[in-house]
């Protein structure tokens, strides 16, 4: 294990489904949401304000496995997803337990806009729920289940099974709540039109996405070891560069490549490169402006399944659980691992960076 990394103490006892570090750059706050039916708060910082294998602040328990989570205005308070159906917020600084909205099926994501303040989730009741913290949930009907949500300040970013992705203008969305007090938007499904509608660039199953920092595109992955880079200008020009490449492969002794989903994707706050993660227990940093990739990480114990810079861009948390790719469903002691490394000046700028 290199210096410039460490792994946090008591992790999850189940698989991990998403991390997130708080939005303030100041902070080194993580939430971390499990298979186990918790949600844990750390902090990387000791009582001494070294940076280290940080402390577990607080555990939240829920009714069944949860999905994701992430914060809200403030680092004192969090969103949780899962598969009790429920959208619920967390006061940390009073552990009480909210639940703001509740689905027909699991919810996958949560995420939420600190420009608009919206909480927004996408279940697999094949809707989007929308609103404030303080009010009902406006439900926009989606043509198929979502996979994996991303927002930037202006868009929102939903990729779905068959391939199809949708993206909001976060305007029109902030307009739709504004109007949920009405009798005709209260609780109901509201119809509202993509600001566009997109076939996924990959052939295969949308497993993550992430919207760049810039709020000038994103990029998605794949089950099958792929990463696609487009952008959000509709025009020829902007359209013309969007591509797509493989990662996440490894040659087995007969030649033949061994592919892997790459389950994770993170953009740097400040250089705007991203780091992905996949089942073969590596992470890879690449500059998606220049087509390459920066530098790849040791190999992990097991399957990466969330990646995660902090707000200044300073540290990258990486958790690690079984992806189930070789068939067995029980997760053994210690194999559940959340690993940060503290990233050198230079270790995440892209090629062409000063």
């Amino acid at each position: 294990m290199s210096s410039n990394q460490f792994t946090v103490a008591s992790p999850p006892t189940d698989a991990i489904s998403a991390l997130k570090f708080s939005p303030d750059p100041n902070s080194t706050r993580i939430v971390v949401s499990s298979w186990d039916k918790n949600v844990y708060l750390y902090d990387l910082r000791d009582e001494n304000g070294a940076v280290g294998e940080g402390k577990l602040l607080q555990k939240f328990e829920h009714r069944a496995p949860v999905l994701d989570v992430c914060f809200g205005e403030t680092e004192n308070e969090i969103y949780t997803a899962g598969l009790d159906w429920d959208v619920r917020k967390i006061d940390l600084n009073s552990s009480e337990q909210t639940v703001l909205s509740s689905h027909e099926a699991g919810v996958r994501n949560v995420v939420y806009s600190r420009e608009h303040n919206l909480v927004i989730s996408g279940s697999w009741d094949s809707t989007l729920h929308i609103h404030r913290p303080d009010t009902p949930p406006v439900t926009i009907p989606l043509p198929s289940k979502p996979f994996s949500l991303s927002l930037t300040a202006t868009k929102l970013v939903v990729a779905m099974a068959s391939r199809s992705l949708h993206i909001y203008d976060m305007k029109a969305l902030a307009l739709l709540t504004a109007q949920a007090d009405s009798a005709e938007t209260n609780g109901n499904k509201v119809e509202i039109e993509p600001w566009q509608r997109r076939e996924s660039s990959l052939k295969f199953m949308t497993r993550c996405i992430a919207c760049m920092p810039d709020d000038a595109g994103y990029a998605s992955s794949s089950i099958e070891g792929r990463v696609a880079v487009e952008w959000f200008d509709p025009s020829p020009e902007s359209q013309a560069r969007k591509y797509a490449f493989k990662c996440h492969r490894q040659t087995a002794e007969d030649n033949v490549d061994v592919v892997y989903p790459v389950n994770a994707l993170a953009f740097h706050p400040i250089h705007g490169t991203f780091a992905s993660g996949g089942g073969d227990g590596v992470v890879a940093l690449w500059d998606g402006i220049a087509k390459r990739r920066i530098r790849q990480y040791q190999k992990y114990s097991s399957s990466v399944a969330s990646v995660a810079f902090s707000g200044d861009g300073k540290y990258l948390a990486i958790a690690v659980s079984p992806g189930f790719e070789d068939g067995k469903d029980d997760v053994p002691e210690g194999v559940v691992q959340i690993h940060v490394r503290e990233l050198g000046e230079t270790e995440a700028k892209g090629k062409g960076a000063k």
